[in-house]
């Protein structure tokens, strides 16, 4: 019976490291499902769902954990089980763009949380503007919402939020 894993890693951006990984997953009869990789700070790093033989997933932690010598941090943690379907409510999904400062992305999730609301997956970067070159805060939030959220004072919490802050905040 196959079981699912969550590899976590980090380590000096260089190329073939994917490869590195990729091979030795396949080794351990690995399947690499999904991923999220990215570039951070001058480090590679990323998640890879993989889903491999039960009795194989020692193995696979061994054999990642032995590419430490190569600069690379890895763990291996047991996915909670089957992908299970969204729960009900519907998707949104935030952008904001602003002045960078302390402090934006506290007082988003904290009003996400305040009503419930789950953050499913979230992008962010600073860059400078074009014309002026401020330091800009830009942001992508999917999140899902539960289908008793009031809309209307979701959108008065993250007004009051994209005033005090002087951000544009989008809710599609």
């Amino acid at each position: 019976m196959d079981a699912s894993y969550i590899i976590t890693f980090i380590g000096d951006d260089r190329p073939g490291l994917v490869e590195q990984l990729s091979s030795t997953i396949e080794n351990s009869q690995g399947n690499w499902l999904e991923s999220r990789l990215s570039q951070l700070g001058g480090k590679f790093t990323g998640l890879i769902l993989v889903s491999l033989p039960a009795d194989s997933a020692d193995g696979l932690e061994a054999e990642l954990k032995g590419l430490a010598s190569s600069g690379l941090s890895v763990r291996v943690t047991p996915a909670a089980g089957a992908v299970t379907s969204a729960a009900e409510g519907k998707t949104i999904v935030l952008t904001v763009l602003g002045p960078d400062r302390l402090g934006i992305v506290k007082e988003i999730s904290r009003a996400l949380a305040g009503h419930n609301i789950n953050v499913v997956e979230m992008d962010s970067h600073v860059d400078s503007a074009a014309m002026s070159g401020e330091m800009l805060f830009h942001a992508r939030i999917e999140a899902q919402v539960p289908t008793d959220t009031d809309i209307d004072n979701l959108h008065a919490s993250l007004d009051e939020i994209a005033n005090h802050m002087t951000l544009e905040i989008d809710l599609e």
